[in-house]
């Protein structure tokens, strides 16, 4: 399916699954703790930054995989962890460090992997390919010899 086929049948749901919760948990305490109101504005510009967001989610894992996403999203959270540490002078504890090391081994073994796959699978080709050249040569050479002992015969 092409990413806005797939935002048509899960948007609904997504809404659906979001909408009740709101309405029986959050909306009552908007209601009692603020003044809440509603702005058209601000709704149509984040629904609008959503709808993009979930286009180039489902585009992304259309034209790659959803393991690519989940790496991307823990790139994204490595850029996110340097800026709030440089810029923002947020703290990293060693647990953060840890974690975040443990995601870049992570990361680091799935390209391994997917580079020594993209390898293998090359020379697999190149060898059946090799294979197939050298079984034509034998059949042309096959071919010749034939064709020479029935010269000879006839």
């Amino acid at each position: 399916m092409n990413p806005i086929t797939s935002l048509y049948y899960v948007a609904p749901c997504c809404l659906l699954f979001l909408f009740v919760p709101w309405v029986l948990v959050e909306l009552p305490l908007l209601r009692q703790n603020s003044t809440f109101h509603f702005d058209y504005v601000i709704f149509g510009t984040n629904s609008l930054c959503a709808f993009a967001l979930n286009l180039a989610v489902f585009l992304l894992v259309g034209k790659t995989s959803a393991l690519t996403m989940n790496v991307a999203g823990v790139v994204k959270d490595w850029l996110l962890i340097a800026f709030s540490w440089s810029v923002i002078r947020d703290t990293v504890t060693p647990i953060n460090l840890v974690g975040y090391g443990l995601a870049f081994l992570g990361v680091a073994y799935y390209n391994h992997s997917k580079l020594q796959a993209l390898k293998a699978k090359e020379a697999q080709k190149k060898s059946a390919q090799a294979d197939e050249e050298s079984g034509l040569l034998m059949e042309e050479r096959e071919g010749d010899g034939m064709g020479r002992k029935n010269d000879s015969q006839a």
